[in-house]
């Protein structure tokens, strides 16, 4: 190759990369620079006082890991993630008789904008459930760190491939 085909295709392939979308190795798209991931609002019946905090560092933490976004604290981001923790409930979902539970069900549901300045025909406002099972012979209060831990990262990664790999 001579050097005019040499030049001719670095940039031929500076041209490519410019155009081209980032992807991360977690699969996600990511066409900006930053984000503003605002604290969760609890507005559940049932409050657990560390609750948001506790979801949003999930979040904040799953999100800059895998895209390499700055988090940023205002209102032109690239990227914008509000929500709304709107349910914190416990069930019953096993029985040993009429009388007796065997197992315990914490559901925790929460309601997420995700605005995408950069293409904001993929921006979404969606509800995420999850939920984590306990031994009925447990209290909440024993188990509830643990439990809330799980459905944390649980949530993490069906908001995080929601916004960012689009599944």
């Amino acid at each position: 190759m001579g050097f005019k085909s040499l030049l001719l295709l670095a940039a031929v392939i500076v041209l490519g990369l410019v155009g081209c979308k980032v992807y991360s190795l977690s699969g996600a798209t990511i066409e900006g620079k930053n984000i503003n991931i605002r604290l969760l609002q609890n507005k559940a019946q049932n409050v657990v006082p560390s609750l948001a905090a506790t979801l949003t560092d999930k979040l904040r933490s799953r999100i800059l890991s895998q895209t390499g976004l700055s988090p940023v604290s205002r209102d032109d981001a690239d990227y914008d993630l509000s929500g709304d923790i709107i349910g914190y409930t416990v069930t019953v979902t096993g029985a040993q008789n009429v009388q007796t539970a065997t197992k315990n069900r914490l559901t925790v549901s929460i309601k997420m904008v995700f605005k995408n300045r950069k293409n904001e025909k993929v921006g979404f406002t969606q509800t995420f459930t999850r939920f984590s099972d306990f031994d009925a012979t447990q209290t909440l209060q024993n188990v509830e760190t643990a439990l809330i831990e799980d459905i944390g990262n649980q949530l993490a990664d069906d908001i995080f491939n929601k916004a960012f790999v689009n599944w």
